[in-house]
């Protein structure tokens, strides 16, 4: 029982893997994520698991920098990179500290960035000559930390809008040695992803409340709610009746130095008078002229991304557990909006977080593959694919004029390209024009490692014994195997640098080469041994 596995596990592990890659590629618990909001029906790309990437479903691929800029080598000399950020942000007019961030990267000092688009690097530069803080230099762009959290965030607002396949890498020109945000979301046209990107994505709650010495009669108490104070955020709803919401929750829990924020705004409500033991204030927010109407009460504002959105009172139970001190408990309550797009995007921005710097769309560029045209992609992809394998097919059969030598060879070659979609059907790559182009090189190179097997299998004639079989099958593998170590070390360098699309494609020849020499050649070896030898 155990001598037919011994002497054929090659061929078992060959069908152990084409099986394998059948369920990655069909079993719907391999199935792409859904997002939220998209249907599971919508989730994949045709009867298979396999997800395609911009040039095989359409899209849109944005190009462009993170605003700002930053000087190296800077010299804390000392202070908490907190007191540098703020010294550095009191020389620029207009600016606050959440405009200018600074980094430890040594014992000494670090980097100080400033991501205000409204900046200059001239006001930037004077402005740390006037800090007092020695530093190496400026150059245009963000830290790395900064770009990572704005790679985090734009994946997140991605997902969170259920834009279903969406990519987000970081790349550097070469020539420049500018940095880049690379974003691709496949099924969505240019104007719906760059107004995604260009919302920063800052959330947060304001008090506006009557004040005379105010120049218009209405104060503003800003930022009593910021974007890390929300928790537990709900998605967008509407209920019958009433405006559209995003239900929210208030953080709770702070370090024993603070107070927690959902503490925080409880009192701030009562200390402007939005809320009172009497009930809720009355609001009339005029967001034409940020003031508030006669006889207004305080008003709660939801501002994104500086904007005024909606101005907002109080119902009564609310507000009177507020002015009691249980509201703080829970902290639950709704952020009321104008508009259910309004509620979508707010929604969106609270759970994938605010953005550290500004994209600068005009600087980049930007493409969109129309569906038709991916479409049309799909087609002649799968036509070249064929035309290749029938090409290989028709040269096998005319060298070798042998069935049994040659079907083995395609079939083997083919599978390796199953496997191959299997792998990417498991992991959900998208598989776009240049990962076609490495399944065709790996059909190339696959068939090419056969035929030096075959040809040093029966160099000297006709072959009976399994011994002599073993012992040239051994050589051609010592080719193969040095063959196949000079194309992974060729192809290295396209998959670890930023490339874009070659990475793809060196990816999948990588990954080709691999599982020819680990499963499909010593596989076909063990046919052709069969297929050729006495048993």
């Amino acid at each position: 029982m155990l001598e037919p596995i011994k002497e054929n596990w090659r061929l078992l592990l060959l069908v152990v893997v084409v099986v394998g890659a059948s369920v990655a590629l069909f079993a719907p618990q391999f199935g792409p994520d859904t997002a939220p909001g998209e249907s599971t029906a919508n989730a994949t790309q045709g009867d298979t698991n396999l997800q395609y990437g911009l040039d095989l479903a359409g899209g849109t691929r944005v190009r462009a920098p993170l605003v700002g800029y930053t000087a190296t080598d800077v010299e804390f000399e000392g202070e908490t990179p907190g007191q540098v950020a703020s010294d550095v942000a009191g020389g620029i007019e207009g600016v606050s500290t959440r405009g200018v961030n600074a980094e430890r990267l040594s014992e000494t000092g670090g980097a100080v960035e400033v991501t205000d688009p409204a900046v200059s690097e001239a006001e930037f530069r004077a402005a740390m000559d006037a800090s007092g803080y020695s530093y190496g230099g400026i150059r245009e762009g963000v830290t790395e930390s900064t770009r990572n959290t704005a790679e985090e965030v734009i994946q997140g607002k991605i997902n969170e809008a259920g834009l279903s396949g969406g990519s987000v890498q970081q790349i550097e020109s070469s020539i420049t040695g500018k940095w880049f945000m690379l974003i691709e979301v496949p099924g969505e046209g240019r104007q719906d992803v760059i107004d995604l990107l260009e919302e920063r994505g800052t959330v947060q709650i304001d008090i506006a409340y009557p004040d005379e010495n105010a120049e218009d009669g209405t104060a503003v108490e800003e930022a009593v709610l910021t974007q890390n104070d929300f928790e537990n955020i709900g998605t967008a709803s509407r209920s019958e009746g009433q405006r559209p919401y995003v239900p929210v929750s208030v953080v709770n829990e702070a370090p024993d130095a603070e107070q927690p924020p959902a503490q925080r705004f409880q009192r701030a409500t009562v200390e402007y008078g939005v809320a009172s033991s009497s009930g809720g204030a009355s609001c009339n927010y005029d967001m034409e002229s940020n003031s508030l109407g006669e006889d207004s009460d305080s008003c709660l504002l939801l501002v994104v991304d500086g904007e005024v959105v909606n101005a907002f009172g109080m119902r009564d139970d609310l507000a009177q557990s507020m002015a009691r001190g249980s509201w703080a408990d829970t902290g639950n309550f709704r952020l009321t909006t104008t508009s259910f797009a309004d509620a979508q995007e707010i929604s969106i921005n609270l759970r994938a977080g605010a953005l550290p710097a500004d994209l600068d769309i005009g600087a980049g560029t930007s493409s969109t593959i129309s569906a038709a045209q991916a479409e049309s992609f799909r087609f002649y992809s799968a036509l070249t694919g064929l035309f290749a394998v029938f090409a290989v097919a028709g040269m096998v059969f005319l060298r070798y004029r042998r069935p049994r030598v040659a079907l083995p060879m395609i079939v083997t070659a083919l599978a390796e390209v199953y496997a191959l979609l299997g792998f990417a059907a498991l992991v959900g790559y998208p598989l776009e024009l240049a990962v076609i182009a490495g399944f065709i090189a790996v059909v190339g190179t696959g068939v090419d490692d056969l035929v030096i097997i075959a040809d040093e299998v029966m160099s000297e004639g006709d072959v009976s014994s399994r011994t002599v079989f073993d012992s040239r099958f051994r050589r051609a593998f010592w080719v193969i195997g040095a063959a196949a170590a000079t194309t992974i070390i060729a192809m290295s360098p396209l998959m670890v640098l930023s490339l874009g699309d070659l990475s793809g494609f060196a990816i999948f020849t990588i990954l080709g080469v691999l599982i020819g020499v680990f499963v499909t050649r010593p596989a076909y070896g063990d046919i052709l041994r069969r297929l050729l030898t006495v048993r």
